[in-house]
């Protein structure tokens, strides 16, 4: 079992309508078990499509799919084994957060009540209260616990800290790491770069329907450009250094633009008095961007 994927599509096209939107266009996908798969791409590229066939809330117009090495659609068997949590999750406002999930607990097989307790706790929930009182932050935690709770062999998870705080966003990665260190599957689609780069071990990156590119985490950052600001105790010197773009001085400041080792401008600036060095994460848009003018070009 462990050789078979934990999701595999091959040439899976989605189209909506006759003559309609082409959402995928023939995506070829293999995630291994137990590793962090991240699927990345803009707005539009086919991501929320992909979870959906994957869940069978929607069926592909042709091609393959198998999730756990079974074909969703005849498997019922399957979605308890399958953790999934949506952007914004959406409950049954009247219900209050331990009756939800005691009863998706029961749909599942059982879990234990000492099991969704530690997990309110850790994420500082009231159970007690109704959903449709809750903040959208409260909600979101009561969507995570109920993926995570029965423990399962798949986690599918679109934009899974949508409406967390930074704080909760890292509880949500120690719950991710946690997760994989008992050997479950995590797929996630996220647009908080901070939450890929610790989470994942690979990434896929899709536009408009295609697959584009599967990178190891570290090389896809190495591709993106950081913004990088230097403040002198004099007038900034104007600097020649490989890998260094966009260079712009401005009195004590130079503000430029990096991409992969850092090495060559950092022993440049040591010839100087550096008063203080920022320097800027890229926004997964921009690394979007970079990285489709590097496949093009």
């Amino acid at each position: 079992m462990a050789d078979i994927p934990a999701i595999q599509t091959e040439a899976l096209v989605k189209r909506y309508g006759r003559g309609g939107t082409i959402a995928l266009k023939g995506l070829d996908l293999s995630v291994s078990p137990g590793e962090v798969f991240g699927f990345l791409g803009p707005n539009g590229a086919g991501k929320s499509t992909t979870i959906r066939i994957l869940l069978d809330l929607i069926r592909p117009t042709a091609g393959s799919v198998r999730v756990l090495g079974v074909d969703p659609r005849s498997s019922h068997e399957l979605r308890g084994k399958i953790g999934y949590l949506a952007g914004d999750f959406v409950a049954n406002g009247r219900q209050t957060g331990r009756e939800l999930l005691t009863y998706l607990g029961d749909l599942r097989g059982g879990v234990p009540a000492e099991r969704i307790g530690q997990l309110a706790s850790t994420w500082d929930l009231d159970l007690t209260k109704r959903i449709g009182s809750l903040s959208k932050g409260n909600r979101q935690k009561l969507g995570v616990i109920q993926a995570f709770m029965h423990r399962p062999p798949l986690l599918i998870l679109d934009e899974p800290t949508s409406g967390l705080d930074p704080f909760l966003q890292q509880q949500f990665v120690e719950l991710v790491r946690e997760a994989t260190g008992n050997g479950q599957t995590v797929f996630m689609s996220s647009h908080v770069m901070s939450e890929v780069q610790q989470t994942c071990d690979r990434v896929g990156i899709i536009r408009a329907g295609t697959l584009v590119a599967v990178e190891h985490i570290d090389d896809l950052r190495k591709r993106a450009l950081r913004k990088i600001e230097v403040h002198f105790d004099a007038d900034a010197p104007t600097l020649s250094v490989a890998g260094v773009s966009d260079l712009v001085v401005d009195g004590k400041v130079l503000r430029c633009k990096l991409s992969g080792d850092a090495d060559a401008l950092v022993k440049a600036l040591a010839q100087h008095h550096v008063v203080d060095l920022i320097s800027e994460e890229p926004e997964l848009e921009e690394l979007f961007f970079t990285y489709y003018q590097h496949v093009e070009a």
